[in-house]
């Protein structure tokens, strides 16, 4: 590199722009990922273990090549090329994300990554909750007490591409269609599963309840709130979660039955009946079922709560010729009253926030493999770094960040991404210590500072 090179740009003020020798980092907040992945023993099992059994032993271990990608992730590039990023100082990625032997290469993190696979779901999944056990982490109930779980597919568009495991979705383009876990209100990852995108939503779900139950029960003893929409509206979902001592709403699929049935039914028993505006009128009440699983041969007999809408106006003003009926029902075991599940179950659509946020923050939505085990350890080391950005996130709210435009209960990861993960710094060596210099004008350095007196970053 020219380091004598100079550029003068005419404004007001010429300001001249010329490349040195200095050591500034664009992602100096890696340092604080590097302090949380270090609290557990996820690298030391990592480099245990061996993935390439019909190859020689490898220089660079697996914890390195995770440790490597976990950052990349964690600056919101996920993409293998994006490893170049490191190469002008990689003395300081190495200290930062606790790397023992060296960066890989591109080439070298695709293939290890390939050879890696699916191997390690099991223990990403406990070692994920074993980070948030490290960092004292519990998600905050809701008002009830409940913890929430909120659990849901979403389709990545993939199209275009020829991924092993990308079909069409229901959305209508070719992609994946992984299912989601997110448990508390701020919305920690608790279990991400990839899944080609023409299999059902249902398919495989049962298995994922259980796995998502029980690792919840390792991160918190208070009692859970599953809630899940129609699309997994199965009998089989219920009889696991009465088995797991769970509580649980799930939008029911009408599939067969009447709508004209429901409405009659509510227009002789509902007992609140509201007319919000001239021409509609909502009844809002429970009844209930009896339904039969046939895997578990089991019967149950269930709440059915229900908010019917009837339109005779429509909102523009426009009478109906038809009145127009729109019936939405959910299965629950809560006794709480009618409109306060309700109001519960559209909490669940907050986990669409979450989506995005993995999809578009992290740009996760493209997985940059062509092979489908490979795509599906990336989304597994995806919720690792989701998560270490939500910790850091939450750690954000109140005290000395700067002025913002309104209060807020979780701070979005692109917000974390830009302002504290991409923190450039200005690095120094002394005594045996490498020193991160924030510059005056960065606004959130006193945020950061806390953060890292909160993790107690070794290497600060």
């Amino acid at each position: 590199m020219n380091n004598n090179r100079r550029i003068t740009l005419n404004t007001k003020k010429n300001i001249v722009v010329e490349f040195t020798d200095e050591r500034i980092i664009p992602a100096g907040g890696l340092a604080v990922v590097g302090a949380i992945l270090g609290k557990s023993d996820f690298i030391k099992k990592l480099n245990r273990m061996d993935v390439t059994a019909n190859r020689s032993q490898h220089q660079i271990k697996n914890g390195d090549i995770v440790l490597t990608y976990l950052g990349m992730l964690c600056m919101g590039k996920p993409y293998f090329e994006a490893v170049h990023e490191m190469d002008d100082d990689r003395d300081f990625y190495k200290a930062a994300l606790g790397i023992t032997r060296s960066i890989p290469s591109e080439e070298t993190l695709r293939q290890r990554m390939d050879d890696i696979g699916d191997s390690l779901r099991k223990t990403i999944l406990e070692e994920n909750v074993d980070m948030l056990l490290a960092n004292r982490i519990q998600p905050t109930p809701l008002p009830n007490g409940l913890i929430p779980v909120d659990i849901d597919v979403t389709p990545m568009d993939n199209s275009k591409s020829k991924k092993e495991g990308v079909s069409r979705t229901y959305k209508g383009f070719d992609g994946y269609a992984p299912m989601m876990a997110y448990i508390g209100t701020e919305g920690y990852a608790i279990n991400f599963e990839l899944r080609e995108g023409k299999q059902h939503c249902q398919n495989g779900t049962v298995e994922f309840l259980q796995e998502t139950v029980e690792l919840c029960r390792r991160l918190t003893d208070k009692p859970l709130l599953v809630r899940l929409d129609s699309g997994n509206d199965s009998i089989d979902n219920v009889a696991v979660l009465i088995d797991a001592g769970c509580f649980f709403i799930i939008k029911r699929n009408l599939r067969r039955e009447s709508r004209d049935g429901w409405f009659e039914m509510a227009k002789q028993y509902c007992q609140d009946i509201s007319s919000p505006r001239d021409g509609k009128t909502v009844y809002i009440g429970s009844d209930w079922k009896t339904a039969s699983s046939k895997r578990f041969d089991r019967d149950f007999t269930l709440r059915a709560g229900y908010e019917i809408t009837e339109r005779t106006i429509d909102k523009y003003g426009q009478f109906n010729l038809v009145p127009e009926v729109e019936v939405e029902t959910w299965w629950t075991n809560l006794g709480d009253p009618d409109r306060e599940i309700i109001k519960l179950y559209h909490a669940h659509g907050e986990c669409e926030q979450f989506h995005s946020e993995v999809k578009t923050d992290m740009d996760l939505e493209r997985l940059p493999s062509g092979k489908f085990a490979t795509n599906a350890l990336i989304l597994e080391l995806g919720m690792i770094a989701y998560n270490i950005l939500r910790m850091i996130g939450q750690h954000t709210i109140g005290g000395r960040t700067p002025r913002q435009k309104r209060d807020v209960r979780r701070r979005r990861l692109r917000t974390v991404i830009g302002n504290l993960i991409m923190m450039a710094s200005h690095i120094t060596t002394h005594a045996r210590q490498l020193i991160m210099g924030l510059g005056r004008s960065n606004t959130w350095r006193h945020t950061f500072a806390d953060i890292c007196q909160k993790y107690a970053v070794a290497t600060i």
